[in-house]
């Protein structure tokens, strides 16, 4: 007998009566905050991940997530709400299993779903009938129902809309953002059947305010995408912008201050040192290679990552400028760079463009060093960075470039005691007095 509405209103059911258990794979930066709200509400949660030592941590009612903090989550761990794993056979016990994993690109910037698959691979055996499988993974249009299904089923010996519900919903995580969490952000879901619909909108709307049903896993795909590859886009085109004003010695800044006092038809997109986090470098790519199988170029989402992926060079070359009209080279050069998280006020450096500024720099010939008190240690392509202490002596530095404008520095201070600096996100932009040493992008 097939699942139908009547099985999907049983679902419903059981999460409202809070006897449903939820199996959260991955318990990063997208898996453990959802976990953590389903566990708020009461949903016995069951968190996975292969890290060891990430879920030890956990189970100890430490958080080494922003969003989330160790006192909101050691009380659910020490009433048995949440629990963390690291095998797979606890699926047996969920009804509804979210998919939380990280999806990469390859060093060929093609996508990388080897994570979700490493997954599907772990869950399958352990699938009884009547579960709803999420995916919340960013991946390109038609991944869940094209591959994710058949692994399914092919797994588990069941058969997707039939035994068992499949949907997709885009994880719209923001790390840092004090306003939207879990619960109020808006949340896509998309099923592969009418049922399974009504099944994924009863999970989620248990614990998000605003749950949207959308008609396939494929458009929620979709959907997710758009988001990431618009503002890819439109900081592709400011940071053009800001390349085509340094050409015309204009402020690009004021430039786009003034543009935004329209109210009607435009919004303020800023330029920086490139893109970085979990989505807006990557995401946009899932959809240009999907295309390519199709024989179709999408242009605007390459033209923009030419743009985006550019940004670290110029910023180098704004290094070499500024160190140039103090007769210096930037070769032996003292450089001091400020902040490596990929944006203010957290400790995420996934994709960071600081960090591919600091490897130009050092390329050059430059003697570099960094400082964010948000991420005194850094792991990057297989070598550990560690971060000065503090700012004690910056008057040594030859130039100091800032990447990241977290709130915690002092930039009147640092533009007063620095010798020179090269300022990438205009974080300076109300220090008065001489800035004849401040240089922008």
């Amino acid at each position: 007998m097939s699942l139908t509405a009547s099985h999907a209103t049983t679902f419903r059911d059981r999460i409202e009566k809070r006897t449903a258990k939820v199996a959260v794979v991955g318990l990063g930066y997208v898996g453990l905050p959802l976990a953590q709200r389903c566990a708020a509400i009461g949903l016995r949660t069951l968190g996975i991940d292969v890290q060891k030592t990430r879920v030890d941590r956990i189970n100890a009612g430490i958080s080494d997530i922003g969003d989330v903090t160790s006192a909101d989550l050691a009380p659910l761990v020490a009433a048995g709400t949440l629990s963390a794993h690291t095998t797979f056979d606890v699926i047996q016990q969920a009804d509804a299993i979210v998919i939380c994993v990280p999806t990469p690109l390859s060093k060929s910037r093609d996508p990388d779903n080897s994570y979700i698959v490493k997954a599907l691979d772990a869950i399958t055996p352990h699938m009884r009938r009547g579960q709803l499988c999420v995916l919340e993974s960013t991946t390109y249009p038609g991944f869940t129902r094209e591959v994710m299904v058949v692994m399914l089923e092919q797994g588990s010996g069941l058969r997707a809309g039939v035994d068992f519900h499949v949907a997709f919903s885009p994880e719209r995580i923001d790390p840092g953002n004090a306003k939207y969490g879990v619960r109020n952000t808006p949340k896509i879901v998309g099923g592969l059947t009418p049922a399974c619909g009504e099944a994924v909108h009863a999970l989620y709307s248990a614990f998000i305010d605003t749950v949207r049903v959308v008609s396939s896993p494929d458009t929620a795909e979709m959907v997710k995408l758009l988001e990431n590859t618009f503002r890819a886009v439109n900081i592709g085109l400011v940071n053009e912008v800001a390349l085509m004003c340094h050409k015309l010695e204009l402020n690009t800044f004021e430039v786009i201050d003034a543009a935004a006092t329209k109210p009607f038809g435009f919004m303020p997109f800023y330029p920086g040192p490139g893109l970085g986090g979990h989505c807006i470098p990557i995401d946009p790519l899932y959809l240009s290679w999907k295309l390519r199988s199709l024989n179709y170029q999408a242009r605007f989402i390459e033209l923009a990552d030419a743009i985006n992926t550019g940004m670290p060079a110029h910023v180098v070359q704004r290094c070499q400028d500024a160190l140039n009209d103090q007769s210096r080279a930037l070769k032996g050069a003292k450089v001091l760079v400020l902040g490596v998280a990929y944006k203010k006020d957290i400790e995420d450096y996934r994709e960071s463009p600081a960090l591919t500024v600091i490897e130009l720099l050092q390329r050059k010939g430059a003697d570099v060093a960094y400082f964010d008190p948000h991420v005194p240690r850094v792991r990057h392509d297989g070598h550990d960075l560690t971060g000065i202490a503090n700012l004690d002596g910056l008057e040594g530095y030859d130039l100091v470039v800032i990447t990241t404008d977290h709130r915690v520095f002092d930039f009147p201070a640092i533009v007063r005691r620095s010798r020179l600096v090269v300022d990438t996100r205009n974080a300076a932009k109300h220090v008065t007095g001489d800035r004849a040493h401040v240089f922008l992008l």
